[in-house]
């Protein structure tokens, strides 16, 4: 067993866990969060999808350690029901999602995406998206809800720079 100091969703907890516990389990079994979720374990789906110092990460194959001294945000430190991330807000707008069990990656890899890229191209959603599964075949509504979430962003720094 290691210690480690994790800064999650702006806290700091130190845990112990063994050197090679993925972070995905970390998060989920020691710090109780539930959002990034296990879908495959080989960083094929996404769902476990976490954004670490800006950039999207696959937490199943991420060890623990690893995450020590950088940045984590899980889907619940994205946004509050108060003040959703515009990413959540377009996804309810779009009402992009069916089952939900997916969202997590999509949702939190476009988030970072849009970060790097506030103005994307259709192209660019496509290729930043690759990768990432969906049963339900909810993939059309997803490139929809990006697509508003950089037009909502676009309007709010608009906005911030009149202030």
């Amino acid at each position: 067993m290691t210690q480690v100091s994790l800064t999650v969703d702006g806290k700091t907890q130190v845990v112990d866990v063994d050197e090679d516990t993925p972070l995905l389990y970390t998060l989920r079994n020691e710090l109780d969060l539930k959002n990034p979720r296990f879908g495959c374990g080989l960083s094929q789906c996404g769902a476990c999808t976490v954004i670490m110092d800006g950039e999207a990460v696959r937490s199943c194959i991420l060890p623990t350690p690893a995450a020590e001294g950088h940045e984590v945000t899980t889907l619940q430190g994205l946004g509050t029901e108060e003040n959703p991330h515009p990413v959540q807000e377009a996804f309810v707008e779009e009402t992009a999602l069916q089952c939900g069990y997916c969202l997590n990656a999509w949702v939190m890899t476009s988030a970072a995406f849009l970060e790097q890229n506030p103005d994307p191209t259709d192209a660019e959603i496509r290729e930043a998206l690759t990768g990432l599964k969906c049963r339900c075949a909810n993939h059309m509504s997803f490139m929809r809800a990006v697509k508003r979430a950089a037009e909502i962003q676009k309007t709010a720094s608009k906005q911030g720079s009149l202030a």
